[in-house]
């Protein structure tokens, strides 16, 4: 019966990995998710919910760019044409490009990220019940990392508790499935709680909440223009080559200066 204690730790390690998933799922689904259907996204928004503040970003830049009131470069630089935003989020991006009027874009999206325009976008898309509080993605995903780990030591646990010396060697093969037996109960539980998870929320969302998700996947139905491409898949979806360069190598001109 010296195996007990192992079986112990193998229980209260499922139990609160499986619980704390279990929170992290139920957080993902605030309580303003049932005014979903009188919210009709912007492009900013529809962009935070796909790809949070660098989409935004991001879109902003393009969309000034096709104005002609920034250019951006191959190299990953953003230039200042026009120095007048036409709303919050323009001005946030012009502060955050500088007083030079020009920068690479690798920081522009870092400075952009935490200006106030863009924490009152995220503070009304959560308070509206489509975006996740800050840190919600990090706990589900931290949460289903730590069920995967407590599976593992469940595992580790019966492993030593079949290769522990005290049982006779008489009864070591009725003791061997007794043992495993038990030992498969919080392996079962974790694994179901994994499977579950898996079914009910993922992919694991970073920023939009079941009911937003719901609002993006709507999108391709009302069809859309390339500056909705970009807010839902991002740079990628540009058709112009130059402008795709200039989001390529953001980061290394970045490195380089």
């Amino acid at each position: 019966m010296f195996w007990l204690p192992l079986l112990l730790l193998a229980w209260v390690a499922t139990g609160l990995s499986c619980a704390r998933l279990c929170l992290a799922a139920y957080r993902t689904a605030p309580p303003g998710a049932a005014l979903e259907h009188r919210h009709e996204l912007t492009l900013y928004e529809t962009a935070f919910l796909s790809g949070g503040p660098a989409r935004v970003t991001d879109l902003t830049l393009v969309s000034m760019a096709r104005a002609r009131r920034l250019l951006l470069a191959r190299t990953g630089w953003a230039t200042v044409v026009d120095p007048v935003g036409g709303d919050d989020m323009e001005r946030s991006v012009l502060g955050a490009i500088g007083p030079a009027g020009q920068s690479p874009i690798a920081p522009v999206r870092r400075a952009a990220a935490g200006t106030e325009a863009m924490r009152a976008l995220a503070d009304r898309l959560v308070a509206a019940g489509l975006a996740l509080p800050d840190g919600t993605w990090s706990g589900v995903a931290g949460a289903v990392r730590q069920v995967r780990a407590s599976a593992a030591v469940v595992l580790a646990l019966g492993a030593a508790a079949l290769l522990m010396p005290a049982q006779e060697a008489a009864d070591r093969t009725p003791g061997d499935v007794h043992i495993a037996f038990w030992f498969a109960l919080p392996l079962a539980t974790a694994l179901a709680c994994l499977a579950v998870a898996r079914f009910e929320i993922h992919p694991y969302p970073r920023w939009a909440s079941p009911a937003g998700q719901r609002l993006l996947s709507a999108l391709p139905a009302r069809g859309g223009s390339d500056l909705t491409a970009v807010a839902v898949r991002g740079t990628r979806a540009l058709a112009d080559p130059d402008l795709r360069a200039a989001f390529t190598h953001r980061d290394t001109a970045h490195r380089g200066h």
